[in-house]
């Protein structure tokens, strides 16, 4: 794992960078939420917004500090953001080390085109532990100092959570990264279709087409559910590791045969 060691060595500062501002997200959102309080306690903000808006970033209620996180932070923050983030930044391994002829040199060490794919993929456990480890703590505390306290059993599930999630969107990535020619192809392939399986799940709920939306890993992470009903979803963590380690294995694959 020399390799994954090295990567994620190198990530160590962008992840704290990364961590830090999700981190100042949080505690900017958190620290407006009792300015409203009043006027979200009817929902009387969410009558202004269109049926489609609500339906698109999946909104619920505002009236609670954990509806309005569920919202701000991880509706937004997380499953938009993040999972943008970590699929531009998956999609950028591979292809750019093809790009600046890093790949050449590296396949002339004993080590195998899948284990460059599958230790590239590891190193990116780094950001994404990283920030599921310092933001909830941040979330913690400040959420305490405003009085109104968030459950300790529903902040840690939503960040579990959201790690398999996340290291969806990676592969995601990943795949790009090993298909694509060049780095930048490669990343705006990888926003592409992050932003476009959100959409297609958003759209299609409650529709005759709900079941295409299926494909979408946003369909198997779920803010409002896990703080507002306490609901844990393991069966679509499970749904979402088992996509993972499809696409790394396809990715993986790939790799073999293409030439570089």
């Amino acid at each position: 794992m020399e390799l994954a060691t090295y990567y994620g060595r190198n990530r160590v500062r962008g992840s704290v960078y990364l961590a830090l501002a999700m981190s100042l997200l949080a505690a900017m959102v958190i620290w407006v939420y009792p300015s409203f309080a009043d006027a979200f306690g009817e929902d009387e903000l969410l009558e202004a917004y269109p049926p489609q808006v609500l339906q698109v970033f999946d909104i619920e209620t505002m009236g609670s500090i954990e509806g309005f996180l569920s919202f701000e932070l991880y509706t937004f923050g997380w499953v938009i953001l993040l999972g943008l983030y970590l699929a531009y930044l998956a999609a950028g391994t591979i292809a750019d080390d093809i790009d600046r002829e890093r790949t050449d040199i590296l396949l002339t060490l004993p080590i195998s085109r899948a284990s460059v794919v599958a230790q590239t993929f590891a190193a990116l456990a780094v950001p994404i532990v990283a920030v599921n480890v310092i933001t909830p703590i941040v979330v913690y505390v400040s959420t305490r100092l405003v009085d109104h306290p968030i459950g300790a059993a529903d902040l840690a599930a939503v960040h579990a959570l959201s790690i398999p999630y996340l290291f969806a969107c990676a592969a995601i990535g990943l795949l790009a990264s090993v298909v694509a020619d060049r780095a930048a192809i490669a990343q705006r392939v990888a926003l592409g279709a992050i932003f476009g399986l959100y959409m297609l799940e958003s759209l299609l709920e409650g529709t005759d087409y709900e079941a295409v939306g299926a494909i979408s890993p946003t369909r198997y992470f779920d803010p409002n559910a896990i703080l507002l009903d306490a609901e844990y979803d393991l069966v679509g963590a499970g749904i979402l590791v088992a996509g993972t380690l499809v696409l790394v294995v396809v990715s993986q694959l790939w790799f073999r045969r293409r030439d570089v």
